[in-house]
């Protein structure tokens, strides 16, 4: 099993979370690339940091909106957002390169990731983006979502991620984080979601049931308070439970 959580996540001066710290848990990292937040220095740094540790880099890409961090849903043109995504990857590929390494997967971020789960038009400019770039690269995304589907349909390769401190809706979607529940803080709670997803391939859902959510990479989200110490958490839980942790790509 992977274990993995976005970094790179502040911006000049302003810092948000322990990346270095996040290193010595994660076993692959979602990496900022300047649209939705991160900065070059930020990103020179912490490939070099991930590098060193034997942590994989994947491009986290998202909308071009630092200032709603991503999260706000953007109606772009298509061939627009497969450009900026492109970019992202580019950019983020240069310091990997610099550091030793490369891109080895993608993770749309926030409302993209959100967006491309249900909507053909974004995830097909995903697709395309990933597809134009590099075909070996996998794409990192909810099991059964469009993006997943659109994506296995180009012939590129998904690996299905599931969200250990995430409430799910009974579509086997997250729970909007505008709504009560959709981020789960009590750390017994996120690890045994974590080892459930892992071992049974499920996770409850916010209104009580249960939806398959077989996946090959758990993410615990590195801007929440307390985000090292949680992934430490998840990680000894797994462990516990007799899995391995390791990157995927």
């Amino acid at each position: 099993m992977d274990l993995n959580a976005d970094l790179g996540e502040g911006f000049g001066r302003w810092q948000l979370g322990d990346d270095e710290a996040l290193l010595d848990v994660v076993t692959s990292a979602n990496m900022a690339c300047g649209f939705h937040a991160g900065d070059p220095t930020t990103m020179r740094r912490l490939c070099v940091a991930a590098v060193a540790k034997g942590v994989a880099v994947g491009a986290q890409v998202g909308y071009r909106d630092l200032a709603g961090f991503g999260r706000r849903r953007i109606d772009y043109d298509l061939d627009e957002l497969r450009d900026d995504i492109v970019y992202q990857i580019g950019a983020l590929e240069a310091f990997c390169r610099l550091a030793g390494d490369r891109v080895r997967y993608v993770k749309p971020h926030g409302a993209l990731y959100n967006t491309a789960a249900v909507d053909p038009g974004q995830a097909s400019a995903v697709v395309a983006a990933v597809a134009g770039y590099d075909r070996g690269l996998p794409v990192l995304c909810q099991p059964g979502s469009v993006l997943a589907r659109s994506a296995r349909e180009a012939g590129l390769t998904v690996i299905a991620e599931g969200f250990a401190d995430r409430g799910y809706q009974v579509d086997g979607t997250l729970v909007p984080r505008s709504r009560e529940g959709a981020v789960i803080h009590e750390a017994d709670t996120v690890v045994a979601r974590a080892v459930r997803m892992a071992v049974d391939g499920e996770v409850e859902t916010a209104e009580g049931g249960v939806v398959s959510c077989r996946v090959a990479s758990i993410c615990v989200h590195g801007d929440t308070p307390g985000a090292v110490t949680l992934a430490g958490r998840v990680r000894a839980g797994l462990g516990a439970a007799g899995i391995d942790l390791a990157p995927f790509s």
